[in-house]
Order: C-alpha cells, then structure tokens, then sequence
C-alpha cells in the first residue's frame, strides 16, 4: 500500500475509534462486503455469459456435437496455463478452503483469492466445465470480506463473521434469494445465529441482492413462478422421492470421492489434464446436456419443454417415446456427478451447488414422468416434482435440509410446497446422514479434525494453535547419562521436574522424573553406577504433531490423567504441552469466541 494510502487509511481508523462504535463499524463493513460479493458474483457471471456468446455464432453451430468434445478441454488448457505461470498456486474449492481459512487460519484468506476464481472459474464453466459458479463467487466473496477485515484491523471473530457475510452475498446475488443466503451462511459455515451476527447477515443478503438488481435487472437463474398447488393425495409419492433423492445423494457422494481419490494418484497435473479432458469431452460429446453448469436444463424442465432440455444427441433417437426421454433423463442425473467431479480432477474450478440442483431436477422430473406414464391412472405435477427433486439432492449432498427448503420456496414465490419440501429434504438428508458422515465440503476437513461446527466447545479447541501450547525449555538427558550428570547438569540448572531422554537420532525413548531419583539423589556411591537408561520410563501417553488434533489431545490428557505429554514431530522428539498451560488457553479463546 503506498505511503499516502497507508496515511490516509491510519487517519480514518483513528477518526473512526473517536466517532462510530465498533458494532456500527461492522455494520457499516457488513454492507460494504454484501455489496463486493454482489459484485463479484456480477462479474463472474458475465465473463462466462460472455465466454458462451463467442460459441452462439453461426461457424460454431455447423460443428456443435464435435466442438461439445474439444471446448473443455481449451477451457482446462488455459485454466491449467494460468495456474502454473501465473498464479502459480493452488486454488481449492471455494467452500472446502473458505471453511479451512475459518477454522484454521483464523478466517485470513490470502489475497490472490479474489482474482483466482473471477478468473479460472469462468474459463473453466464458459468452454464447458460441467461445474458451477456457487462455490467460486463464495470463495471470491470470502476473500473479499477477509481481506476488508484485516484492512480495516478487525478482530478474528469479527473477520470470521464477515466472511460469512460474504458467504450468504454470494449466494444471494446468484439467486436473488437473500433469506436462502442467510440460512445457508449460518449451516454450512456455521456461524453463530445470536442477534449481533443475524443483523449483518441481513444487511450483506440485501446489499448483495440490490447489487445485482442494479447490473442485471430483474433477470434471475431460474424462472418459475409456482403454478401447481400442493396435493395432499401426493404424500406418499414425495416420501418415495425423499428416499430417491438420499439414494441419489449417497450415490453423488461416493461418486466425487471417488473420482477425487482416482485423480490424485497421479502426480503430474499435465496427466490429470491429459486423462480428464478426454474423459469429459467423450461425455459432452454423448450427453450435450452436461455442457457448462446447465441451467437450461432445469429452466426447460420447470417449463416443462423436456426436449429442449434434452437437446441435440449424436443419436437417432425417438424422443416421442416417454420411455426413452426418461431414460435420457436418469442418464443425465447418473452422469452429472461424473461429469462434475472429472472436472475438478482435470484441474477445472467451479462449484458443486449447481451442478447439484441440475441432477435433482433431471431425477425429480423423470420420476414424476415415471408415475404419469406408469399406467395406473395416478397424474402429478412434473414441475413441483423437478423442484422437489432439487431441494432433496441439496439437501442430502451438501447436508443442508434448511437452506435446500428456503431457497426453492424463495425462488418460486412463495411457500406453497412448504410440506413436501420438508417431507423429502429431511428424509434425504437424515439417509445420507447415515451413509455419509459429512457433506462433500466437509468430509476431508472433518477427518482432520479440522472442521467448525455449531459445538462452541469443539469449535474453541480447534482454533487453538498447538504451537503455541508446546513448551521446549526441557534440558534432554541421553540414555548413557550417569546418575551424577544427570544432577549436576539437568536437575541441578532446571525448575522442571521432568526430563525427556532421546537417542541420537533425536528419537524420544522415555522421560526421567524428579520422583524417579529423589531417593538416591544423595547417594553419592550411585552417581557413576546409575544411568538415565535405568530410571526412565515411558509416559503415560505421546502426542504425534502431525495427527492428534486439540481435541484429541485434550481426550489423551483425560484418559492417561496426566499433567505433561511429550510431543513427537516427524519421528523426533519435539517438546511438551501441560494440561495447564492448554486449559489457560483454552479459557483465553473462549473469552474471544464469547466476546
């Protein structure tokens, strides 16, 4: 920051600290952010818009099918350029790393964050990366709110709660659905809902919904207005959707771990490229459909044009036949996961909310399809169906019933499915609850330990920096040590009463305690006879830096009732933590957390 920049900015903070409280200042912040996610989510939008204009023109259409095969692979091409010249760093999935950012970095999100994703992510959706824009505008929100934060010398809750306040921006600019937005701030990062962070919730939700009124109309993503009431003679066909729907998140789950795990065997990102663009230009050019995020799909089938939705296939196909468009269909639903996760194995950045709602319209429809032409006299609504069908997927893949049954009632206008909406969003969600621990976001956080959730406590121990917890002021005996060195030089100089031995090697073999030599620390005779290898023992547990989280280590000092663990860091010895020492930070975060 330049020299007059840096003095203005010291100036206004000075004026600030004398003229607006702190809780006004972050609801000053809170509308700034709403209005850059706003922003951000504009701009990503209209880059791709504008990247799928350049292949509407009339040379592009005599060659549609076979460019469905080559454009992603351009598009990965150039994202995959970008990354290892440019940016030359890594870019996670917007939600995944803003909720590590959270739990780990204490909410700071690097600034190359902003531009990363305005840039890969439209490249990789605009030449037909089957993946959405959802995740990428929250990562681009977030780092805009973390950024602002740390700007303006905000304290980590404060950075925290701003990030989720771009968070629900994001989300309410994409669908003009603030109310969705601010639940979904609130369970997927899960902020605290207690009035103080709900005020800001709400002034970044509208800041960012009047920002993309102003630069893009009354246009929104999808257009339904809800013409089909609520049928209670439906019941029963929505608890068999519900349990369709959980089948199919489970499924999508498994689908995008997977795939993850196939693609991350291969080292070279250059091989990843090579094996996932074939692999999703082969599908493109077979399943036009998959091409870019695909609202098309969902906003034909709500209108009820299937054949649009469908669109043109490199087969002779007789789309009179139900049959056969149900089966398109299902072939839609099965390989949009693929499609999606290939994506991301291949290097692409995008998201998966979107992605998410497109497989639940196609199987919401082709299943309302199914009982209109079973031939047992039963008629349902196709469009309610496609819509459920959309809340039931969210709510099962990304694990959040609330935000899958606000959104769809937002965007519809109203609130008439409220019923069926609940009936299959939490019969999805609580089957794949079963099957599949953590959501798709979470699931590799939450495996390290590293995953905020609305336990205070939990949440507390995760943020605290084991670093700062270990102590290495022990003086370090060796096992062929005599007793007379050992006083002399260790328990003579030290105000411990424990001292590690370790090899060579630096390997930890077992801890000497004051105890363990007062009785013959007077016996002269003993002093060239005893060696550290006799007294030491092992201690009642080891920490290993690399795999114990706070949570686990506090379970360790439980169990083994002790006051001091030693710490092993990559085989050697490291240091020690106290119980006290962790208690009194524990108690200092939780006065932050609680502030």
């Amino acid at each position: 920051m330049p020299l007059s920049a840096k003095s203005l900015l010291r100036k206004f903070l000075i004026w600030k600290y004398k003229h607006i409280s702190e809780l006004q200042f972050i609801y000053i912040l809170s509308i700034l952010v709403g209005f850059l996610a706003g922003m951000g989510t504009v701009v990503l939008k209209n880059l791709t818009h504008y990247i799928r204009l350049l292949f509407e023109l009339d040379f592009f259409n005599n060659y549609q099918n076979s460019l469905y095969f080559i454009f992603p692979i351009i598009g990965l091409l150039l994202v995959y350029t970008i990354k290892q010249i440019w940016l030359k760093k890594h870019i996670g999935h917007g939600i995944s790393s803003t909720l590590y950012a959270i739990s780990k970095l204490s909410g700071i999100i690097p600034r190359y964050n902003i531009y990363a994703a305005l840039i890969t992510a439209p490249l990789t959706t605009g030449f037909g990366g089957s993946v959405g824009l959802q995740g990428p505008a929250v990562s681009v929100g977030s780092a805009l709110g973390s950024n602002a934060a740390r700007l303006f010398h905000m304290n980590t809750k404060t950075r925290m709660l701003l990030i989720g306040c771009a968070a629900a921006g994001a989300m309410a600019s994409m669908f003009k659905a603030p109310i969705a937005a601010i639940i979904f701030a609130v369970e997927i990062f899960s902020l605290d809902i207690a009035f103080a962070s709900l005020v800001p919730l709400l002034l970044a939700s509208v800041s960012a919904v009047v920002t993309s009124y102003m630069f893009l109309g009354t246009d929104v993503l999808l257009r339904f207005e809800l013409t089909d009431k609520f049928e209670v003679n439906d019941i029963l066909f929505y608890i068999v959707l519900g349990l369709v729907t959980g089948i199919a998140s489970v499924y999508f789950s498994k689908v995008f771990f997977g795939i993850t795990n196939f693609f991350k065997q291969f080292e070279s990102r250059a091989k990843r490229l090579l094996i996932g663009g074939i692999a999703i230009g082969s599908m493109l050019y077979f399943i036009p459909p998959l091409y870019g995020e695909g609202y098309g799909i969902m906003n034909n089938l709500l209108k009820g044009d299937h054949l649009s939705a469908i669109g043109t296939t490199p087969f002779s196909l007789d789309l009179s036949n139900i049959w056969i468009v149900i089966a398109l269909l299902l072939g839609i639903a099965i390989f949009k996961a693929i499609a999606m996760t290939t994506t991301f194995g291949a290097g692409g950045v995008g998201g998966v909310f979107i992605p998410t709602l497109v497989m639940g319209s196609a199987l919401g429809n082709a299943f309302a399809k199914i009982i209109n032409n079973i031939g047992l006299g039963f008629q349902v609504s196709e469009s309610n169906f496609t819509l459920i069908g959309m809340t039931g997927l969210m709510a099962g893949v990304l694990h959040a019933p609330l935000t899958a049954i606000f959104l769809i009632a937002e965007i519809t206008g109203g609130y008439e499915l409220f019923v069926p909406l609940m009936i299959v969003s939490t019969i999805s969600f609580a089957m794949t609850k079963y099957y599949v621990s953590h959501s798709i976001y979470t699931l590799r956080l939450a495996q390290r330990g590293e995953l905020m959730t609305h336990d205070k406590d939990q949440n507390v121990l995760m943020v605290l920096d084991i670093d700062k917890v270990i102590e290495t002021n022990f003086i370090i005996l060796k096992p062929e040590m005599k007793l007379g060195d050992i006083l002399k030089k260790a328990v003579a100089k030290s105000s411990r009463n424990h001292f590690p031995v370790v090899n060579d090697n630096h390997e930890f073999l077992g801890v000497i305690r004051l105890d363990d030599v007062r009785h013959i620390m007077f016996n002269s005779h003993l002093y060239d006879k005893v060696d550290a290898s006799n007294l030491m023992h092992a201690d009642a547990d080891i920490i290993v830096y690399e795999e114990n989280s706070m949570n686990d280590i506090m379970d360790k000092f439980k169990s083994s009732g002790a006051w001091n663990l030693p710490v092993i860091k990559h085989g050697k010895y490291y240091g020690y933590i106290s119980k006290s020492k962790l208690l009194t930070a524990y108690r200092q975060q939780l006065i932050n957390f609680t502030k």
